[in-house]
């Protein structure tokens, strides 16, 4: 690891932020005030929230959204520099400091680009149109006569540069939505594939991640995990750990129970050595009935997702009926680099690094449980091991903030290890699907309805350390859990589709990737296919027979001539041998309202052992106008690879007491021999809105592995992951 060390004071100079005068360390890490009169502001609706120009011209932009390896970083440099007339190299972004930049929620939902980089873009172009009258006054000519190129603003012999005019300075303007900006058509930078900026540094080892962070006079915590997760801290013997050297202080507050100690080698002996006694607890449900489990749990409402028609008499009246039942496994994060965090509390105020997804909502939660102004908070984003979701970055966060007060505010860093990671991250939540359709004697669908069984809240997710010491917790009401793709795209007559909201789920969980959206589409798209085989339909012919969306209808039709698709029913007729191969199709359109994608899974299953081996994706993406192609291609094969990986692999593990899948043997993730190839054919769409692509893709990848492994044998996955034993308990008729 880098041997990083920032002073301390320097850092915390925080009554107020230059605007200008920022500097990056190694380019990483967020700018860090070094004083002035004025608090800069954070305003959602004032430029200055967004970015400032310096006096030697850089642009200086400042995004509550933030890159967790997904490239938004250089998507939103691209949009800044193309509405400012500036190279790339003239913007630098600062991200996730709740100091100096806007509170534009958590990074998640796959709307980085889509709302937060358009209050980025409308920002620009009102500084940009700032600008523009600014330097007709200066030189005395129409606006309507200047242009700007590279950071300066001209007219015919006349120039004047963007620094001059308000280098070091304030806007002091708000956001004005109706500022023009620039036309698509003269686009030099947005629409093309610039290099990711952050990639030079992390290929070559110079990229400071978070677990590389250190500050001046830093103490190191680990906490000792209770035995179940319901226990009771009923005794601890600190005499255990007198001999561990470097030891500071044994923490206990309630049921948390941590160390401090001066390296982080003594922490982890004093963590591994510390006798305590804990209660027995076992309060979880037996796994092997999981979803009796879920079906039996206490619904608190229930959401309407559709409703067209009069589904239950079509149902009645319908020659043929066809149910079934689909279910998601609770997954993990899987984060490849534990959590980290580092707090340190100085004069009553709080300053914490963290890689948290959502700064400024860990701002406010860390203020409920220590009981202290969200004020007197400063959170810091540096980038750490990637999760797609709410991981432990909060927890760790958590956990030094209560080390550092329990040892008089020093600095404390809180490294995670595999199996604080596996075993205390919170969980993607276990989702059970019904589904019945109705088919009539011409072989029409007339009915479709679905039931759904899903956690009821989505957040904020309490932190451990809160939970443990018996602290406060955020109260903020958030939505629900993501229902929107409960519904389907498609044109049946009779539609009901309900989401059963429970009252709880066995594992403290949160948002993964695509929450929702991934086990409804895997649900609906599957039992599409289910459907047209009933008919004997092609599958891909049965969707564009039921699909009214233009763009969805020609994202199939460009799939089909992607995938020189051959049509015919599903199963295929001549499968021989031991090793057969199956082709499946997917398709979805993102909340219903936003991003299509399309997918065809190419696999291999051997009936002698169950295996499946998915050969090739090929995807055709549309997420309206497109800011990098290189960087949605990189976002699709990420999609697709890491949910085969959650497809045919992951599941949680765990008894009565706690999760027993606490390593990579027990929780075990696609290996790079295992990856498939990914062909994406991008849909640009300059004049449109752009869409989010962090999450769209992954949707399809279970129904088109499930759809593909009946089209090679004839048997139907219904219950992700897709074992082995699954595989086999199928062929079997099980």
């Amino acid at each position: 690891m880098l041997d990083f060390v920032s002073t301390r004071r320097g850092v915390l100079k925080t009554g107020g932020a230059l605007f200008v005068t920022f500097t990056l360390v190694d380019k990483v890490l967020p700018a860090l005030a070094q004083g002035s009169a004025r608090k800069k502001t954070v305003s959602l609706d004032e430029v200055d929230g967004f970015l400032s120009v310096g006096v030697d011209g850089q642009i200086t932009v400042y995004s509550g959204k933030v890159d967790l390896g997904t490239g938004v970083r250089t998507a939103f440099t691209q949009i800044v520099a193309e509405e400012l007339e500036v190279p790339i190299d003239r913007v630098n972004l600062i991200q996730g400091d709740t100091a100096l930049t806007p509170d534009q929620g958590p990074t998640w939902g796959s709307i980085s680009i889509q709302i937060g980089g358009m209050q980025i873009r409308k920002a620009a172009a009102t500084a940009r149109k700032a600008l523009v009258e600014m330097a007709a006054e200066r030189l005395g000519v129409p606006p309507n006569e200047l242009r700007i190129e590279n950071g300066a603003i001209k007219s015919s012999g006349k120039s004047v540069s963007c620094a001059d005019l308000v280098g070091g300075r304030t806007f002091s303007l708000k956001v004005d939505k109706d500022a023009p900006v620039k036309d698509p058509a003269s686009y030099t930078v947005v629409g093309k594939s610039v290099p990711r900026l952050d990639i030079p540094p992390k290929a070559t080892g110079q990229f400071m991640y978070m677990q590389d962070f250190r500050v001046g006079g830093m103490l190191h915590g680990r906490v000792v995990r209770p035995l179940a997760i319901g226990a009771k801290l009923e005794n601890v013997d600190e005499s255990s750990v007198k001999d561990v050297p470097g030891l500071v202080k044994v923490v206990r507050d309630g049921n948390f129970l941590g160390v401090v100690a001066t390296t982080e080698w003594d922490a982890i002996q004093a963590a591994r050595r510390l006798k305590a006694t804990w209660s027995k607890w076992e309060g979880l449900p037996e796994r092997a009935h999981l979803w009796e489990h879920v079906r039996a749990t206490k619904i608190n409402s229930d959401e309407v997702t559709a409703n067209v028609g009069n589904s239950a008499k079509a149902l009645s009246d319908a020659s043929k009926r066809i149910s079934a039942s689909y279910d998601f496994a609770i997954h993990t994060h899987g984060s490849i680099g534990p959590s980290c965090a580092v707090v340190e509390i100085n004069d009553g105020k709080i300053t914490c690094w963290s890689a948290s997804q959502a700064t400024h909502r860990l701002r406010k939660q860390l203020a409920a449980m220590m009981a202290i102004s969200p004020d007197d908070i400063r959170c810091l984003y540096i980038e750490g091991s990637g999760c797609y979701g709410r991981n432990g970055h909060e927890d760790a966060a958590g956990d030094a903030a209560l080390l550092s007060r329990a040892v008089g505010g020093r600095p404390v860093r809180v490294q995670w290890m595999r199996a604080d990671e596996h075993g205390w991250d919170p969980k993607g939540a276990p989702v059970l699907i019904d589904l019945r359709a109705g088919v009539d004697r011409e072989g029409r669908t007339i009915a479709w309805e679905s039931e759904f069984f899903l956690p009821d809240s989505f957040g904020p997710v309490p932190l451990v350390a809160a939970i443990l010491a018996d602290l406060p917790g955020m109260t903020e009401q958030l939505p629900k859990f993501v229902v929107r793709n409960t519904a389907v795209p498609y044109t049946f007559p009779n539609i009901r589709t309900v989401a059963h909201m429970l009252n709880e789920t066995p594992l403290r969980w949160s948002w993964m990737r695509s929450p929702g959206r991934l086990e409804s589409t895997f649900a609906n798209e599957c039992f599409v296919d289910e459907l047209a085989a009933s008919v004997s339909a092609d599958p891909l012919d049965f969707r564009l027979k039921h699909l009214g969306d233009p763009r969805g209808v020609e994202l199939l039709q460009r799939l089909a001539v992607l995938t020189k698709w051959e049509k015919r029913t599903s199963p295929r007729k001549d499968a021989k041998g031991d090793v057969v191969a199956g082709r499946g199709i997917s398709y979805v359109q993102y909340d219903l309202v936003r991003t299509y994608v399309g997918a065809v899974a190419e696999i291999e299953v051997d009936r002698r052992t169950g295996e499946i081996r998915v050969e090739r994706f090929l995807v055709v993406h549309d997420c309206g106008q497109i800011i990098n192609p290189d960087g949605v291609t990189n976002q699709i094969e990420g999609n697709i690879i890491q949910t085969v990986s959650r497809t045919l692999k992951e599941e949680v593990l765990f008894d009565r007491s706690a999760v027993t899948s606490l390593h990579w043997a027990t929780y075990p993730i696609l290996t790079f021999p295992e990856v498939p190839d990914v062909i994406i054919e991008l849909i640009d769409r300059p004049n449109e809105k752009p869409w989010g692509a962090g999450e769209p893709a992954a949707t399809i990848v279970p129904s088109a592995i499930s759809n593909a492994v009946f089209d090679a044998l004839g048997v139907r996955l219904r219950s992700v992951p897709f074992t082995p034993a699954k595989v086999l308990a199928a062929i079997e008729g099980d």
